[in-house]
């Protein structure tokens, strides 16, 4: 018997080291992943991102934009939220803020740095991400290629019997889609921490929007699902025959001179993780707000019709609208193509992401405010992170 036994054991060991060591790349990821946004970690994993997860990486614009600097700005010293007086700096200490920029009348009036960041290191953007794609989206539209009010499976057929299958594409961009999804960061078992989990194993982003189920009629109710955005890039990857990386390259950081390189983050199949894995350095996310503060014109040149960003920005919809009493939507925020919009709006939009990533934009005030942030409070502030943010820089906006 032992005979028998021993030759099994060692067997068995062998096929254990060949799993492991096939294997051992993904258990990183996902203790990384798992271990993301410790407080002791968090500054360091969202500042080297790509030493983390596998990234394909967009080189710098062959011909740097450098916005030049204006005035020193001063900042207020506090803000006001609901019935409360904060100061401003004693909470961009205590956001564990890394990059603060200011810019105004397209010049820069305040750049600061944290914890280790700096001019040229690239930050992950989170949510902030879908903005870029949006813009992306917007362009192929212009040019005819994808037309907003055709079903997702008319682009993707393979999503045909899944919980996309008759949901317009102007639904997607609304985050109106109507399939069920979870995104509470605080529920190790809701849908977008399993998504984590799935995508830090190294598996295909497209096969996970393909097992969601629908819970609502398409079109009819405002509720936020990362997973929208992923179908998004998916349709401008189908129909430009290019990927993410090189439509971002090629539209955006070439013809915008952006000064620094960037990555987006890839699942085993090389596909951008577009919903969320996007990284870039202040200065350059500064750069894209100033694009949309201009309506899509860059330096003389429509990039992005001024009839796609209106459009982005315009709440065309019952439940789209901001209000924390709409009934049609689970937060009080509007919502318009990958761009949010405040309850008590001042001509002023916000690109947004988890852990506290900010791209605003004031119209009136020709103000655009970028702030990246390792934010390991953020679970604690819950949904009030981005409300009193918004108050920061309404406050802030005022103040000048």
């Amino acid at each position: 018997m032992l005979r028998i036994i021993v030759p099994v054991l060692i067997l068995l060991l062998i096929i254990g080291g060949i799993l492991l060591a096939n294997n051992w790349s993904a258990l990183k990821r996902l203790r990384t992943a798992m271990s993301l946004f410790e407080k002791d970690k968090i500054v360091k994993n969202f500042l080297h991102i790509e030493d983390k997860f596998w990234t394909s990486e967009i080189k710098p614009g062959p011909q740097p934009t450098v916005l030049p600097k204006g005035k020193t700005l001063q900042l207020p010293q506090i803000f006001t939220y609901k019935d409360s007086t904060i100061n401003l700096y004693d909470y961009i200490d205590y956001t564990n803020t890394n990059g603060f920029l200011v810019i105004q009348r397209d010049s820069i009036v305040y750049e600061k740095y944290f914890n280790g960041m700096k001019e040229n290191t690239s930050h992950i953007s989170w949510s902030v991400a879908k903005s870029f794609t949006s813009a992306i989206f917007g362009m192929l539209v212009d040019e005819g290629k994808i037309d907003i009010s055709k079903n997702v499976e008319d682009y993707l057929p393979q999503f045909v019997g899944s919980a996309y299958e008759g949901v317009t594409v102007k639904n997607v961009l609304q985050m109106s889609s109507g399939v069920a999804f979870d995104e509470d960061y605080r529920d190790f078992n809701s849908d977008i921490n399993k998504f984590g989990r799935h995508f830090a194993l190294g598996r295909s982003l497209e096969k996970f929007c393909l097992e969601m189920r629908r819970d609502k009629e398409p079109g009819t109710f405002n509720h936020y699902v990362s997973l929208n955005t992923q179908v998004l890039s998916m349709i401008a990857s189908k129909v430009s025959g290019e990927s993410f990386t090189e439509l971002m390259q090629k539209r955006i950081w070439d013809k915008m001179g952006m000064e620094h390189k960037a990555q987006w983050v890839v699942d085993e199949t090389g596909t951008e993780m577009a919903l969320g894995g996007f990284n870039a350095s202040l200065r350059d996310y500064g750069k894209f707000g100033v694009l949309f503060l201009h309506e899509g014109n860059w330096k003389g040149e429509q990039l992005v019709s001024k009839e796609w960003v209106k459009a982005s920005l315009t709440p065309d919809a019952p439940h789209l609208m901001p209000g924390a009493d709409n009934p049609n939507s689970n937060n009080p925020y509007g919502y318009g193509f990958q761009w949010w919009l405040p309850e008590n709006p001042k001509n002023d939009f916000l690109a947004c992401g988890i852990y506290s990533q900010f791209i605003y934009v004031n119209r009136d005030k020709d103000l655009v405010i970028v702030k990246l942030t390792a934010n390991h409070r953020f679970k604690d502030e819950n949904d009030n992170s981005k409300d009193i943010h918004f108050h920061l820089f309404q406050d802030l906006a005022e103040s000048l």
